[in-house]
């Protein structure tokens, strides 16, 4: 016996048709590059997006060509969001931060033709290899004078096209928009999201135990929109009709305040390194900024700590903590309480929320050792590993094939246990966990161990060789004070927390601490950097 529902396609056009029509007065705001707010509306991205769609026709894209987009968070990126997926293309956002070989090599996998681009960004095209530059170069230009020759402005070309192109019969399993993961090991793999995988996405994402987003909320993702979509934020929103704030390309702690404050932003999203750069900020003048309307802070992208939700508890605004990937559109889990654990105690409720949480709706989750799954038991450990209608199944061009079992479960690279309650606790990533003496050591664990202590703005733990116990950890520290915290008084820290054959070898102080080009520790540079100085060399400043 077969149902008696009607079989429509769950596609982006519904996203976008909804926002129009439903929530066309309600305000999308940006903040320009060069520091000015613009204003606009759903109903006005709806009908741009509706011409980008004609004009991309118009340069020759065919169905499922590939746009590519070289951004800031603005509202003419969230018209590329829409206009491009419902044109029949493929969006494809690229992150600008990258080195310009692997943005090279990320545009010849695409096979991007058409590029749209912020003005300020185009040096980029400049070094760009001829075979890695697509046919058509649109800038989104604050002007519309001296623009590189052959180039194309954004605005003249969706004057051009005065009717908005009928929509094509899109099927939810087209693909919609790829990304491209961030090369923290060997080349960037591409991973095509589905129509349907993004819808699905921003229906679950709003729900209450998940993110929570409403219609009456002011969400601002300082996420950037080339990474991951901006953890769907944008499509989220625009499905529930919430407003948007846009905060372009600053990203400095004062700059976003003033947008909260000014803009009365009620839901927020960043990697943790911006929210200590917000506490920082907030720290110098107490008071200077309004957090009235803020609710939640989401973080991702990293792990949150525990010193870090707190910091945030005392001010008013909840941290949310979220884990999720590239290949997962990207949310996995998601770190609310369970209503049965609101009685636990306070510090039972911030380890919990410190986790990554509960697997989002619709996604499955286990940890495979050698010899297979590992028991729900908050103890035993092993790889991390997903399923769902928004997870990949594969990558582009077929490459990456040991990333996934024989039963089709994405190996996440991720070493987690899972707690009998269903919360998964990432230990480390496989790459990073520690063996000394034959005992694994989590980086992570002792990480979050040191951002407890008040001397401490950042910190990474990595493993160095040792002749005697294979690997002993190093603790690389940014200190929050001048002068910088002694090296025993860090150590002495890490005793009263953690067994004594974990405590680090040594602690370096440095003024930074490097990072990816999505704002993650780069523990491949602080390898290569103090690897080869073992543990002979004593702790100091580096």
């Amino acid at each position: 016996m077969k149902s008696t529902m009607m079989d429509r396609d769950l596609t982006l056009v519904h996203v976008l048709e909804r926002a129009g029509t439903l929530f066309g007065d309600r305000e999308v705001v940006s903040r320009e590059p060069d520091g000015s707010i613009s204003r606009t509306t759903y109903g006005s991205i709806y009908e741009r997006s509706r011409r980008l769609a004609a004009a991309l026709a118009g340069l020759g894209m065919q169905r499922g060509d590939r746009v590519a987009t070289l951004g800031w968070n603005h509202a003419r990126h969230l018209e590329a969001y829409f206009g491009v997926p419902v044109s029949g293309a493929v969006l494809h956002t690229v992150n600008p931060r990258l080195h310009i070989d692997d943005i090279a090599f990320i545009m010849r996998a695409a096979q991007d033709r058409t590029l749209l681009i912020d003005e300020s960004l185009l040096p980029i095209v400049e070094e760009l290899p001829a075979d890695a530059c697509p046919e058509h170069v649109v800038v989104w230009a604050s002007t519309h004078a001296d623009l590189p020759a052959g180039d194309l402005s954004y605005e003249e070309l969706l004057a051009g096209s005065d009717e908005p192109m009928p929509y094509p019969d899109l099927s939810e399993t087209d693909a919609a928009s790829m990304c491209f993961t961030s090369a923290t090991t060997g080349r960037p793999k591409g991973v095509v999201y589905s129509h349907r995988a993004l819808v699905l996405h921003s229906i679950v994402s709003a729900m209450p135990d998940e993110f929570g987003i409403s219609g009456h909320d002011v969400v601002m993702p300082v996420v950037p929109m080339f990474h991951v979509n901006a953890w769907g934020l944008p499509y989220t929103a625009s499905l529930v009709g919430a407003e948007l704030v846009l905060p372009g390309p600053s990203m400095d702690g004062a700059s976003l305040l003033e947008l909260i404050g000014s803009e009365g932003v009620t839901f927020t999203a960043g990697v943790p390194t911006v929210w200590v750069r917000v506490l920082e900020t907030i720290a110098t003048d107490p008071g200077a900024y309004d957090l009235s309307a803020l609710r939640t802070v989401l973080v991702g992208g990293a792990a949150a700590s525990p010193a870090l939700i707190e910091a945030f508890d005392e001010l008013g605004p909840s941290v949310l903590h979220a884990w999720g990937m590239t290949e997962t559109t990207p949310i996995g889990s998601v770190a609310r309480l369970k209503p049965t654990l609101a009685s636990s105690s306070r510090e039972e409720q911030v380890r919990l929320r410190a986790t990554q949480g509960l697997p989002a709706p619709l996604v499955e989750i286990r940890a495979a050792s050698p010899d297979g799954p590992v028991p729900w038991d908050g103890e035993t450990m092993g790889e991390l590993e997903v399923s769902g209608p928004w997870v990949t199944g594969s990558y582009l061009s077929g490459v990456g094939l040991d990333r996934f079992t024989d039963d089709g479960w994405l190996r996440t690279g991720d070493i987690a246990v899972i707690e009998p309650e269903g919360y998964v606790r990432i230990v480390d990533r496989a790459g990073d966990l520690i063996k000394s003496g034959g005992e694994w050591i989590s980086s992570l664990e002792l990480e979050n161990a040191l951002m407890e202590h008040p001397a401490v703005r950042e910190a990474a733990v990595i493993a160095i060789p040792d002749d005697v116990w294979t690997e002993r950890p190093l603790a690389v520290v940014v200190p929050a004070v001048d002068p910088a915290p002694e090296e025993r008084e860090l150590l002495d820290f890490l005793r009263a927390r953690s067994a004594k054959w974990q405590v680090p070898d040594g602690v370096f102080f440095v003024d930074e601490i490097p990072k990816t080009a999505t704002g993650k520790v780069s523990k491949r540079d602080l390898r290569e950097r103090f690897t080869e100085h073992g543990t002979e060399r004593g702790p100091g400043r580096s």
